[in-house]
């Protein structure tokens, strides 16, 4: 008995070190794809287009789906930043959600708000609609306050009173830049095939903004914000970018993507889970595949949204949370895609590798690091062994994060402060030394509690704080 135990240790150990094996490997692989994906995107992208597409002349309006909830410190400066963007023809739909801040108010006063009694056509099921408005300041702005109903029931209200072919979504603690939509739309455009695109999300803590644009771009001050930063460079460098190459890209962010209107009705709109983002996508997918519809969904690496990041370790533990739950349940919903031959290289490859590296994976770390300490206290595990995990485990997948940081900041030249860089870099390496532990024992967590509901409001400082002290200085 005791020896079939000391098999069963052994070959804990052995799969943990056999998976951050694999999964250092991958990554390592993906920064060499998505560095060819890059280089081989903008070589296909001239000025000429995006200024062609600004007259007039090639282009599809759309219109942007801003779901709120209790968003009264944000809300104002999201809509003034896309009242900003270049895109000849657009609307903006907020939805406010039943919030019980005064989100509405603030819209109210800000934009000069009057109440209208505007048709609605009823495609998608939603939460009784309280009153639709328009600003006098802003014809393309209309204002629906409904009932709660969660993020998914309000972006199903945008979408039936939307009356443009494209549906962006945006987060109400976003801020896009100017030429994003520009970007973002002219895949669909180009190609008739395309039914979705997501473009890179970046930190906005830090940054100064005003009149809703970002004027100066910093890292974040806080460690909390800055690991953050550095691991939202990592996410869309070898991530989004890798699974773009290979078709397989099953998230695009809710914070900010393109999406075509008639597939979001055909799927029936948007499930209520936590995860809608990455569900609507999948279920996106799954549609065109099964209906033998040809189709791309597609990561543009160039639309840069800016989103405020949780500043305090409780409302990112929170996220976190939010976000394994979510991958789970829009992975659940869809089961039938695992390893499925009829649905191609999702079923095969992209499918798997979120059910068992994105979904499974925090089991696997826990119990490993939990295991390997215990090991190494009782003796069981020695120097050796503790130290080629360290190697494996740790000082690679730093390095792959340090150079990730790094090889985003060469591609993009975002943070002009070699300071900034520099910050990002060391936050990357100390990122396995604590802070990787805790979000794992989160996501570990959250893996066992996919059916609780519920949007998991961080805490907002709002945009213009930076201004602020900036101006008080």
């Amino acid at each position: 008995m005791l020896e079939f135990l000391g098999y069963v240790l052994i070959g804990i150990q052995v799969v943990f070190f056999l998976y951050f094996l694999a999964i250092n490997t991958l990554y390592s692989f993906f920064i060499i794809i998505a560095l060819k994906d890059i280089r081989m995107y903008s070589h296909s992208i001239t000025r000429r287009r995006l200024t062609s597409m600004l007259s007039g002349l090639f282009y599809k309006p759309l219109s942007i789906l801003v779901p709120a909830y209790n968003e009264e410190t944000t809300i104002s400066d999201t809509v003034k930043s896309l009242l900003g963007l270049r895109f000849p023809e657009y609307e903006i739909i907020v939805i406010n959600d039943g919030s019980s801040d005064k989100t509405m108010d603030v819209l109210i006063e800000r934009f000069h708000l009057v109440s209208v009694n505007k048709p609605i056509k009823i495609s998608l099921k939603h939460e009784a609609i309280k009153g639709v408005y328009i600003s006098l300041l802003h014809p393309n702005v209309t204002i629906i306050d409904k009932e709660n109903g969660g993020k998914a029931d309000a972006l199903n209200a945008g979408v039936n009173a939307s009356q443009y072919p494209l549906l962006a979504c945006i987060d109400a603690d976003s801020v896009l830049e100017s030429d994003s939509l520009l970007k973002a739309t002219r895949p669909f455009v180009e190609d008739k095939q395309v039914i979705a695109t997501g473009g890179i999300v970046r930190v906005l803590n830090g940054c100064t903004m005003q009149d809703g644009s970002v004027t100066e771009i910093r890292a974040p001050k806080g460690m909390i914000e800055g690991f953050q930063a550095a691991e939202y460079a990592r996410g869309f460098l070898t991530g989004r970018t890798s699974w773009n190459f290979f078709r397989s890209l099953l998230i695009i962010s809710g914070a900010f993507g393109v999406l075509r209107k008639d597939i979001v009705i055909a799927v029936n709109g948007f499930r209520h889970t936590v995860g809608e983002d990455m569900d609507i996508v999948v279920r996106m997918h799954r549609h065109c595949l099964e209906n033998k519809i040809p189709y791309k969904i597609i990561f543009v690496p160039d639309p840069v949204c800016w989103t405020e990041v949780p500043s305090d370790l409780g409302s990112l533990l929170r996220q976190r949370n939010r976000w394994q739950r979510g991958l789970v349940e829009s992975l659940w919903h869809s089961r039938r895609m695992f390893l499925n031959p009829r649905y191609g290289i999702i079923g095969m490859l992209g499918f798997p590798y979120f059910v068992i590296i994105e979904a499974l994976g925090p089991i696997i770390e826990f119990v490993g690091y939990f295991s390997l300490i215990l090991f190494f206290a009782l003796g069981i595990v020695g120097t050796n062994l503790a130290l080629l995990f360290f190697l494996i485990a740790i000082l690679w997948a730093t390095l792959i994060h340090v150079g990730s940081v790094m090889l985003d900041n060469l591609i993009y030249k975002r943070y002009k402060s070699v300071g900034d860089l520099v910050k990002l870099s060391v936050l990357g390496l100390l990122e396995f030394f604590g802070y990787r532990q805790l979000i794992v024992m989160e996501r570990f967590i959250g893996l066992f509690q996919f059916k609780k509901s519920g949007w998991g409001k961080a805490k907002r400082k709002g945009k213009d704080k930076d201004v602020e002290a900036k101006r008080a200085a």
